[in-house]
């Protein structure tokens, strides 16, 4: 059955100015980390993918090594895009990544020329693509010349297969040093993905107002923490959760301590009529200098409750000033390594 999108998609859609440039984001972005690769149910995904661009949101996140396996889930997001959204690419901004480990050898990882290059063209071959729209360094290489990483990706926007770049996971300092290259390259860094929520609030020291000093967006990835930031722990670890298999969540995030933020973060969710992850996904865009939250799905019903934190953004002061007593940062910080140069 052929797939025609939702004529009114855009009717109460908003959209949020990506820093200093032409290009506007959807307040809500997905991201294709998880629940998208082989190992995934097909059609389930493509059923995500089809809901969210009939509710407004046009922009998809991906990354070279997003699956599992590695790659697989630009093979079956480019699927879908030949299957449902071919006529509508004009409508969408597609985005993929590249600084993280992706085939065997030293070629293989972080910010070297060779390895962006190589693994962009490889990215545009699995989706079926003659350009990304974004195209990221994926991480801090502190083994590369930032010069190096930064002049590959401004050949990505000169040959054509990159309208923008960006960065993600840099630290504030290493951001300013970055956009000052691309700046000299003739390529405006457009956006910074680093991870915040909640409980990891480190961008609110130093990078937000970086940024927003050098006029840069921001899409903050992992606003629920993956997954702490729902009302899924509360009772303990479900059979099917992350936290219940091997991979980037670990179980020592779930001690006594987060466990009783979570508690206190969802009681003042439920005073406001949402559910702890609509909260969370609400109070990361309370911040004007924050674009777009990046947001996963496992299906359509979770799709579905994330995007209604849209319905309500606005705060009180005192509504602010209770969720700080509990939105603390909970070691849960996966990135800190690679921002500071130790992973």
């Amino acid at each position: 059955m052929s797939y025609e999108p939702n004529s009114k998609r855009y009717d109460a859609a908003t959209f949020r100015r990506c820093g200093h440039s032409g290009l506007v984001l959807p307040p809500v972005s997905l991201g294709l980390w998880q629940n998208f690769g082989g190992a995934d149910v097909f059609e389930t995904g493509r059923a995500v993918l089809r809901r969210a661009f009939d509710r407004g949101v046009t922009h998809f996140d991906l990354a070279n090594n997003y699956g599992p396996p590695y790659g697989s889930a630009e093979e079956n997001f480019g699927e879908i895009l030949r299957k449902d959204f071919k006529p509508y690419r004009n409508e969408l901004v597609i985005s993929t990544k590249a600084g993280w480990d992706m085939w065997p050898g030293p070629y293989g990882i972080g910010g070297s020329r060779k390895y962006l290059r190589a693994s962009l063209d490889d990215s545009l071959k699995r989706m079926g693509l003659d350009y990304v729209d974004i195209f990221y360094s994926h991480r801090p290489s502190p083994e590369t010349p930032l010069e190096e990483t930064m002049g590959a990706l401004a050949t990505a926007v000169r040959q054509g297969k990159a309208l923008y770049v960006g960065i993600s996971s840099y630290s504030p300092e290493a951001t300013r040093e970055a956009a000052a290259i691309l700046k000299s390259e003739g390529v405006p860094l457009l956006i910074h993905q680093p991870s915040y929520s909640l409980l990891n609030r480190w961008i609110e020291d130093g990078l937000l107002s970086t940024l927003d000093e050098l006029g840069v967006g921001c899409i903050a990835f992992s606003p629920l923490a993956q997954g702490l930031l729902t009302d899924k722990y509360l009772k303990g670890v479900p059979q099917n959760s992350r936290a219940s298999a091997a991979g980037s969540f670990q179980k020592e995030f779930l001690n006594a301590e987060n466990l009783k933020r979570i508690r206190a973060l969802s009681n003042i969710a439920k005073k406001r009529g949402q559910t702890l992850a609509q909260m969370a996904i609400a109070w990361t865009l309370r911040d004007p200098r924050v674009t777009s939250a990046l947001i996963g799905a496992r299906n359509v019903e979770q799709l579905d409750n994330s995007l209604d934190a849209l319905k309500k953004l606005k705060f009180t002061d005192a509504e602010l000033k209770e969720i700080d007593r509990h939105a603390k940062d909970s070691g849960i910080d996966l990135w800190k390594g690679a921002r500071e140069g130790t992973a």
